[in-house]
């Protein structure tokens, strides 16, 4: 124990821990606010903060550590950028990417950068790392207790703004989910229209497709779709014995009957033993003398190694574009 000038320092009392559960749901962070609605004091919090316990994160707000073990690095910097604009501003809507995450979108890059609004739109001075922008909102949710954007908003916001792939990915994972409708896609694409950025980006809003079920899968969809190979079907059912056995994440349909067909593996999906078992089986069932099945990683998807190498297997076996029935489905037999 040190010492200071013959007093014994002062404990401070333990954080509660309705505190701590919020702050865990918060990616650390608390405001003052907060704490003094569960009865630690601002000079409770900046005695935590001289003992660096917890340190200054933007004005009124400390980040205290708190993280969820075992939880994804980049989800945890996500979610703290997510929500620091509304600790630092209570009245405020979140925006953009930070909107998206908070909606449960997935495909918003590892780095966010805080950004808020006043449903009014009106001006307010930014402080620190936020962003206080200037977009009035009809409307907004509540979203496990986070003012958000509307997913039509925050996806018209969002896009202009983000590159090529992780604006794909956002709008890819929006239709999956069910967040927005292929109607609603197209009125936030109207939306965004005129806005800095959107020229780019108009290609992008055609080509989202809600059967992309991970964001290494719309990497890789939008790799071969620049190289001239866009998949011919994604999800494509393999039928064995009368019954669908597997869906392929992406597949090209060959000349002589049979297929390329890709499976690009999620870290998180695919590392469990059970998992790994599980995949083995799928692909001894669907690998035959029709098919030539290759399987790629995330990081594979996001290096862009998945797309030259379907491009150069296709062109070797005289693939060329061409319309394929939506219900298209690969029978193999055994």
């Amino acid at each position: 124990m040190r010492w200071f000038a013959g007093r014994v320092p002062r404990l401070l009392p333990p954080v509660p821990d309705a505190l701590t559960a919020l702050a865990a749901r918060q990616g650390g962070l608390l405001s003052v606010r907060q704490c003094g609605r569960h009865g630690v004091t601002r000079q409770q919090v900046a005695a935590r903060v001289r003992r660096k316990d917890w340190a200054p994160a933007a004005r009124g707000v400390y980040d205290t550590g708190v993280t969820n073990p075992g939880g994804d690095p980049y989800d945890h910097r996500r979610r703290r950028a997510a929500v620091l604009g509304l600790l630092v501003y209570p009245a405020a809507v979140a925006t953009g990417p930070c909107a998206l995450y908070l909606r449960g979108v997935a495909g918003t890059p590892p780095e966010i950068r805080p950004e808020v609004t006043l449903p009014d739109g009106s001006s307010r001075e930014s402080r620190g790392p936020v962003v206080v922008r200037r977009l009035p909102l009809g409307r907004w949710d509540l979203v496990d207790g986070f003012a958000c954007a509307t997913t039509v908003d925050a996806l018209r916001q969002a896009v202009p703004r983000l590159d090529r792939r992780h604006a794909l990915a956002v709008m890819d994972s929006a239709l999956h989910q069910g967040l927005v409708t292929p109607a609603a896609l197209a009125a936030a694409h109207d939306a965004a229209r005129g806005h800095r950025g959107v020229a780019r980006t108009h290609p992008l809003w055609a080509l989202a497709d809600g059967r992309s079920e991970s964001p290494a899968e719309s990497w890789v969809r939008l790799s071969c779709h620049d190289l001239g190979v866009p998949p011919d079907v994604l999800q494509l059912p393999v039928v064995l014995a009368g019954r669908v056995t597997a869906r392929v994440d992406l597949a090209w349909l060959l000349p002589d009957g049979g297929a390329l067909l890709v499976e690009i593996d999620g870290a998180e999906i695919h590392s469990t033993p059970g998992a790994v078992v599980d995949d083995r089986r799928r692909q001894n069932l669907i690998d035959s003398r029709r098919t030539i099945l290759r399987r790629f990683s995330g990081a594979d998807a996001w290096r862009g190694v998945v797309g030259p190498q379907v491009a150069r297997e296709l062109r070797a076996a005289g693939w060329r574009p061409r319309p394929v029935r939506p219900d298209v489905v690969l029978t193999l037999d055994r």
